[in-house]
């Protein structure tokens, strides 16, 4: 019963999925913070706020200006990115590497997939079987 339990647990996409789930969901907040502190400040520069704070690109409607929220986007973007750089570094490379070492040390290794011949080999071989069909018979 408990074999199979870590067995269960020891599989690569449902230790990927935890983490995932649990390292994202900490660190959006510190990311969240970040790009709100530093990143739209630096898009303030380029880009003045409207009334509301948004920053992006402001269109005359036909009901008033309507503001599209470019510092939205990029911080959704610059959050994803980070969760996504901290989650691989941190959990699933070494975990891929801790797997590949456990391999190792059972004695699995990966077979090596047959060499086809290439595209030119194989017409130098119809060549070849067709000279040979096609000689005279002495």
């Amino acid at each position: 019963m408990l074999k199979g339990f870590k067995d269960f647990i020891m599989r690569g996409n449902v230790i990927d999925l935890a983490v995932a789930v649990v390292i994202g969901a900490a660190f959006t907040a510190v990311v969240n913070a970040v790009v709100a502190s530093v990143i739209e400040p630096l898009i303030a520069l380029v880009w003045a706020p409207d009334e509301n704070g948004t920053i992006g690109w402001t269109v005359p409607g036909l009901h008033g200006p309507v503001t599209f929220p470019v510092s939205d986007l990029i911080n959704a973007a610059i959050s994803f990115l980070a969760v996504a750089i901290v989650v691989y570094f941190v959990f699933v490379l070494p975990m891929n590497t801790w797997k590949e070492r456990q391999a190792a040390k059972a004695g699995v290794v990966e077979e090596e997939e047959e060499k086809l011949p290439t595209e030119q080999e194989l017409l130098v071989q119809i060549r070849d079987l067709l000279e040979r069909s096609s000689a005279p018979k002495a």
